[in-house]
C-alpha cells in the first residue's frame, strides 16, 4: 500500500494547483481524480490570466503534465471513503485500492442544481449559463434572459444587465417585491411573470422561453443562478465541521476542523472561479507544507533527544 505526504482528492484546477506547489516542495503527492470536472460541458474558460479562451480539458491536461514533471502522481479513480489511521489518513478507492497519507487536501468541488425546466439542463454551459463574468462577454448585446424566483436572482439580473440592453427577467407570479420591480424597470429590464414551461430550441440553438400560457419570449441565451451543493460527504464522514448548508468550515488557508485535513476550491468556496480556486489551493498547499515541516521538526527533535 502506497504512502504519501499528501493525498489530494479531486483533480480539477484546485487539486492540480495544490499538487504543483507540493510536488515542487519535494513532497510525495498523489492526486486522486474522478474525471468528472464541473466545467466539462463548457467549450472554453474565461477570466484566467494568460489562459483566457482555453478549453477546460486542455488546462487540466497541461496541469497534469506539470505536476507529473515534478514527480507528483495522478491516479484516476473515485474515492469511496476517508478515515484516520492514527498516524495519518487512509483513502479507499471504489476499485478497492487503498493509499495512505500524512495529510489530506479535499478539492472535490460542487454540483449545480438547476430549476426543473424541460430542456434547460441539455443546454447547460452552451446557451444556458451560470456566470456572467465567465460567459457574459461571449453573449454580449444579445437577447438575454435571467430565470428568477430566488431571493438573490434580482441582483443577479442587475449584474447581467451590464452585458446587454435587451434583458428579460422571468419570475413566478406574486413573488417580486415592489422595490425590486422598480429597480428592474428603472434599468429597462423586462419583467415576465408566470411559470416557465420549457426552453425553445431550433437547429440546436436556444431561441426562446415558452411560458405555461403558451407565450414564447424570444431569447438567445439564458442565465440561471443555480443552487450550489458542495461535494462534502467525504469531509462529513471524517468529522469535519460543516455549516447548516453542508459547506465545510475552514480558516483562511482552507484548514478544516479536523487536524491534517484541508479543503480548497469550490467545495469550500461556492463563488470561486477557476483562477480563484487555483489560487486558494496554492495557499492551502503552502499552509499544509508548513504543517508538515512542523511535524518533521518535532520528529527530528525527538530522535535527536533519544540519540537515534
Amino acid at each position: 500500500m502506497a504512502t504519501y505526504d499528501v493525498a489530494i482528492i479531486g483533480g480539477g484546477a484546485a487539486g492540480l494547483s495544490a499538487a504543483l506547489v507540493l510536488s515542487r516542495a519535494r513532497r510525495s503527492v498523489v492526486v486522486l481524480d474522478s474525471g468528472r470536472p464541473r466545467n466539462a460541458p463548457a467549450a472554453h474558460l474565461h477570466g484566467f490570466l494568460s489562459r483566457d479562451g482555453l478549453p477546460p480539458a486542455e488546462l487540466l491536461a497541461n496541469g497534469r503534465r506539470e505536476v507529473e514533471s515534478y514527480g507528483g502522481e495522478i491516479r484516476p479513480g473515485e474515492v469511496a471513503a476517508l478515515a484516520s489511521d492514527g498516524s495519518g489518513y487512509s483513502v479507499l478507492l471504489e476499485d478497492g485500492q487503498r493509499v495512505t497519507a500524512r495529510r489530506l487536501l479535499v478539492a472535490t468541488g460542487l454540483r449545480d442544481v438547476l430549476p426543473d425546466i424541460p430542456g434547460l439542463a441539455d443546454r447547460w454551459a452552451r446557451d444556458v449559463l451560470h456566470c456572467p463574468y465567465c460567459h457574459g462577454h461571449e453573449v454580449r448585446d444579445q437577447q438575454l434572459g435571467v430565470i428568477g424566483g430566488t431571493p438573490e436572482a434580482v441582483g443577479f439580473a442587475q449584474i447581467v444587465r451590464q452585458w446587454t440592453h435587451d434583458l428579460v427577467y422571468f419570475t413566478p407570479r406574486g413573488v417580486l417585491a415592489d422595490a425590486d420591480r422598480t429597480a428592474l424597470v428603472a434599468r429597462a429590464i423586462g419583467v415576465v411573470e408566470g411559470t416557465v414551461d420549457s426552453v425553445v430550441v431550433e437547429d440546436d440553438r436556444l431561441t426562446g422561453v415558452r411560458m405555461d400560457d403558451g407565450r414564447i419570449v424570444r431569447r438567445t441565451a439564458l442565465f440561471v443562478p443555480p443552487r450550489l451543493v458542495p461535494h462534502s460527504a467525504l469531509l462529513a464522514d471524517l468529522g469535519c465541521e460543516l455549516d447548516d448548508q453542508g459547506w465545510p468550515v475552514v480558516d483562511a488557508t482552507g484548514r478544516t476542523s479536523v487536524p491534517g485535513v484541508w479543503a480548497a476550491g469550490n467545495v469550500a468556496d461556492r463563488r470561486a472561479q477557476i483562477i480563484t480556486a487555483a489560487g486558494a489551493a496554492s495557499a492551502a498547499a503552502i499552509a499544509l507544507n508548513a504543517d508538515l515541516v512542523g511535524a518533521d521538526v518535532a520528529d527530528a527533535v525527538r530522535a535527536y533527544e533519544r540519540g537515534d
